[in-house]
């Protein structure tokens, strides 16, 4: 026997209807609890966007999921995957749903998925290219818009407290309560050179064996003329204070990279910048010591909830896509 719904509708006949008819047969909550699943990849997101409990939210989707007799989202260890089907559906309900929110202001459409207002991030130009902006597509797909400043932490931070950022990546964790932050990153720094070099002083044997001495005579390329990279590596690996002056600076660690594989000299990168020449042999390990200096960077944001949730979205985000490297 088949049960009837509230409107006097066998359960069966509305599972059909909903499945050849579609979108307009099913709740239009259910619908708009499913574009936020789907624009925001999270359940816990679209709970946020939506000022619903999570699982309200995992509840209104299997429903949705009961009612028109198809999966829509396979679950992960982190967030989900929209199913063949979800992407049909989307396609089919987001013109008109982002239309009647636009209408009513109802939860889940344009002002709450799409704010008007961007997302400021900022960070270490080295950061941000080569550990932030390629996993930040998924986000721009779904609507979030972000501007992102490359800059020196501690002016960036500054700027922070003052309200003209709403997260920054900090090569330090900051101190008192002004700020909150939390692990992302861990930078490896590595002694570098190129092959012509590293052969005329004897390679990373004559480094093990001599020290920071076999240097002596190679041009140091540095960051900046007080050498913060290098005088750290030098504490941590060789035990030592670094008393020599750089040869050239350029405050931008790309531009480094590129004096060493010129052929300039030596310098101390973070291991993500340079693994592509290390890998290729443009650039070869002076010294591979077993504890390497190991930098922590931070993400950082003022205490309290933004009123743009799309704050939210690229924190979690962020911290996520670290958590799987």
């Amino acid at each position: 026997m088949r049960h009837r719904d509230s409107n006097g509708e066998a359960e069966g006949g509305a599972a059909e209807r909903a499945r050849a008819g579609g979108a307009a047969q099913v709740d239009l909550n259910l619908l708009r609890t499913f574009l936020a699943v789907y624009r925001t990849g999270s359940f816990t997101a679209a709970a946020r966007l939506l000022g619903l409990s999570q699982p309200t939210v995992t509840t209104q989707i299997r429903a949705l999921e009961r009612q028109l007799d198809r999966e829509l989202f396979q679950r992960l260890a982190r967030g989900v995957a929209p199913a063949p089907y979800a992407d049909e559906l989307a396609a089919r309900v987001v013109e008109p749903l982002d239309a009647l929110a636009g209408v009513t202001g109802r939860p889940g459409g344009p002002a709450e998925v799409h704010p008007a207002e961007p997302v400021h991030l900022a960070g270490p130009a080295e950061l941000l290219t080569h550990r932030v902006m390629p996993g930040l597509a998924p986000l721009v797909d779904r609507g979030v818009r972000l501007r992102v400043t490359p800059g020196l932490t501690e002016p960036l931070l500054e700027e922070l407290r003052a309200g003209r950022y709403d997260l920054v990546l900090s090569t330090y964790r900051p101190r008192g309560r002004a700020l909150i932050s939390v692990p992302l990153t861990d930078e490896e720094f590595v002694l570098v050179t190129t092959p012509v070099w590293a052969e005329r002083i004897g390679g990373p044997a004559r480094i093990a064996a001599d020290g920071s001495a076999a240097l002596h005579g190679v041009p140091l390329v540095a960051y900046a003329e007080d050498v913060p990279i290098v005088r750290r590596y030098w504490r941590h690996v060789f035990g030592r204070r670094l008393v020599r002056q750089p040869a050239v600076t350029m405050p931008d660690l790309n531009a480094v990279k590129a004096a060493v594989a010129g052929g300039t000299g030596f310098s101390v990168l973070p291991r993500y910048l340079c693994s592509a020449e290390l890998a290729s042999g443009a650039l070869v390990l002076l010294h591979d010591p077993d504890d390497p200096p190991i930098n922590t960077g931070f993400l950082v944001q003022r205490p309290g909830s933004s009123g743009n949730p799309h704050v939210a979205l690229v924190r979690d985000h962020l911290l996520e896509t670290a958590r799987d490297r």
